[in-house]
């Protein structure tokens, strides 16, 4: 029987997603999905349980491989959320604490601790492309090494690791025989050296985290287990973090190409080739390395994006779901003077203002709820404007289109006025799971069913292109007066 199936696994945030992609077809089929639990046992924390995670993602799998044969899959790819750590145990593989979600903010104020020391400051981010803030995950090991005996415990007895899901993820499905991670992943730690593409013994002192509780750094289209799902036995391989894999998934694959998903927060990527580029404002990673090298991204990473949307419909009823928030702001022609700051998790790139909160401005008595909700999708689209115009003073960019992917791309009043601050065509990928079909693809190239991305390359299609209407000086204007709003917060 011939070969034509790749599993995926998606490690989102709020959801976990499996799903088969056909070889023959380019189509996505059998997908799976289960929520994910979060915990929220402080203001600013954000935690989940990262045993539910791993019996979900079982349960997931055995609902998507039940009708396949064995002979027909190539291998299982994951992609993840990235920054988000899990502590086990190595005999049991059981969790020490829940894990600690990349949203979380309770080592804000060790951060800003850190932060006062310039010199180590700028050491860092030369070696990690990265800044020092609580998203990444070398303080919340750290946080747990301090503050958890359970986690403590384990490290005195030899037992400890730590690491981003996907480390947990391939470690309880090969039965504890692979623990590894990829260099896209260890990218987002602090504890991962650019320039020698591997674990900074420096950075790991600094930060109080022990080498020998990190796992194994392997390239992306690396075969790293196997896992038995249904009786069926499957091979692991092609792991990556989930916003290198929807970069890859939109094949973006050539220097210059760039993506923003819009999930729970909003993440621009773009591909700038075989050598690192550093800058303050954003996030310098590695985008993946393959058998064909190494290919690094500049980020732009905004907290809050659909986590906006379930906020306007959990928390405070404007709507009753988020396909409601495009009807209700259309309804309006504007936001009658209403203005929002999606720092609902504090404000990422490129203002880096992590104590900020999430502000309205402008409301009076006239205001209505659709106003409210128009600023709101607004002001992610603006962030985003931000973060772009910041990353092409950085990098030639290509711009004959930003390709876009996420729940949020499904709103056609945010596509299009994201088409019309940024003054160049947005394009909406086909595949509605570009996340999951990055380690598709990548799990692909590992296991033989593409030969290399010049084959990839042919693969991408938008669904819909949004072009940008004539210039307007009132749309410059509110821009460029919601910008001076971050600036005094």
């Amino acid at each position: 029987m011939n070969k034509k199936y790749i599993l995926a696994v998606d490690l989102g945030t709020t959801s976990i997603r499996t799903l088969a992609y056909n070889t023959q077809t380019h189509e996505c089929s059998r997908i799976a999905r289960r929520e994910v639990t979060q915990f929220y046992p402080h203001p600013g924390w954000v935690e989940q349980d990262g045993a539910e995670i791993v019996k979900s993602v079982v349960d997931c799998l055995k609902e998507t491989t039940k009708d396949l044969d064995e002979a027909e899959i190539y291998g299982l790819g994951i992609t993840n959320q990235r920054e988000t750590v899990v502590a086990w145990d190595r005999n049991t593989g059981l969790p020490l604490e829940h894990a600690i979600v990349w949203q979380c903010r309770r080592t804000h104020d060790y951060c800003q601790e850190l932060r006062k020391n310039k010199r180590k400051c700028d050491m860092i981010h030369k070696r990690t492309g990265l800044l020092i803030d609580s998203y990444f995950s070398a303080t919340k090991m750290s946080w747990l090494l301090e503050n958890s005996k359970n986690v403590t415990t384990a490290y005195e007895n030899g037992l400890l690791c730590m690491g981003t899901l996907d480390s947990y993820l391939v470690f309880c499905l090969t039965n504890g025989k692979s623990f590894v991670t990829d260099h896209s992943n260890a990218s987002r730690t602090l504890l991962y050296n650019l320039n020698t593409q591997s674990w900074d013994a420096d950075l790991c002192e600094f930060f109080g985290v022990p080498m020998n509780c990190l796992a194994k750094i392997v390239n992306n289209d690396c075969y790293v287990g196997d896992c038995v799902i249904n009786g069926k036995t499957i091979k692991i391989g092609g792991i990556i973090g989930d916003q290198q894999s929807s970069l890859f998934g939109q094949n973006c694959v050539n220097s210059g190409d760039f993506k923003t998903t819009y999930g729970t927060g909003a993440f621009m990527l773009a591909n700038i080739g075989s050598k690192p580029v550093f800058n303050k404002k954003l996030i310098t990673t590695v985008a993946w390395k393959t058998r064909e090298g190494m290919t690094y991204a500049l980020e732009g990473n905004m907290y809050s994006a659909g986590s906006c949307i379930n906020w306007l419909k959990d928390r405070l009823n404007l709507i009753k779901s988020a396909k409601e928030s495009e009807s209700l702001a259309g309804s309006v022609a504007d936001t009658g003077g209403v203005f929002f700051v999606p720092a609902l998790a504090g404000l990422g790139a490129p203002f880096w203002k992590g104590n900020a909160r999430a502000e309205f401005r402008g409301i009076t008595l006239s205001s209505t709820s659709a106003h409210i909700v128009r600023a709101v999708l607004r002001g992610i689209t603006y962030n985003t404007r931000a973060v772009y115009d910041c990353m092409r003073e950085i990098y030639p960019l290509n711009q004959r289109e930003m390709r876009v992917d996420g729940g949020m791309t499904a709103n056609a009043l945010v596509m299009q006025f994201q088409s019309d601050i940024m003054h160049f065509p947005v394009a909406v990928s086909a595949e509605s799971e570009s996340t999951s079909l990055g380690a598709c693809y990548m799990a692909g190239l590992c296991f033989g069913a593409f030969k290399d991305m010049n084959e990839l390359n042919e693969l991408y299609y938008a669904s819909h292109i949004y072009t940008p209407t004539p210039h307007d000086e009132k749309r410059e204007s509110n821009y460029k007066h919601w910008l001076e709003i971050v600036e005094n917060l």
